[in-house]
């Protein structure tokens, strides 16, 4: 399995397609009582989910590396885990729809489904393929129990 883009450079992209796409769309702007609020909640969010599911990683020694995620020592099941499959790529997620709402453009959210449907695809089916090749049934019953997103 050789991935080619790491996940903070493809959340990166979409982020830089909501901003063109918020200033060269005639159409589709919003607003709504509270929405800067919102947006910095979901940033704040994205950041705290994306930061322990990395220190989750780094205290449970195992590999940080998107792009070798064959270098996994350990499932992690515990902690932020416990809720997502995915908690940093969720934290990413957040961000983006953070943005999408500080921008103010209602056709951000098709982008932000765009960065869930390319992940899902390009991401995480390959990383899934990988655990259940190493951890077998116990990433299956994990898998079961824990949604891939929240």
């Amino acid at each position: 399995m050789k991935l080619k883009v790491p996940p903070a450079l493809v959340m990166l992209i979409f982020g830089g397609t909501m901003f063109l796409l918020d200033r060269f769309l005639p159409v589709g702007e919003f607003d709504f009582f509270g929405r800067n609020q919102l947006a910095w909640i979901l940033f704040v969010l994205g950041v705290i989910v994306g930061l322990l599911a990395v220190l989750q990683f780094w205290t449970g020694k195992t590999s940080l590396d998107p792009m070798h995620p064959q270098k996994t020592s350990r499932l992690m099941t515990k902690g932020v885990y416990n809720f997502s499959r995915n908690p940093m790529y969720l934290g990413l997620l957040l961000l983006l729809l953070a943005l999408g709402l500080w921008l103010g453009n209602a056709f951000n959210t098709l982008v932000a489904a765009g960065f869930v449907s390319y992940m899902n695809h390009f991401q995480i089916q390959p990383e899934e393929d990988m655990l259940q090749q190493k951890f077998g049934k116990e990433y299956r019953f994990y898998c079961k129990l824990t949604r891939r997103w929240f």
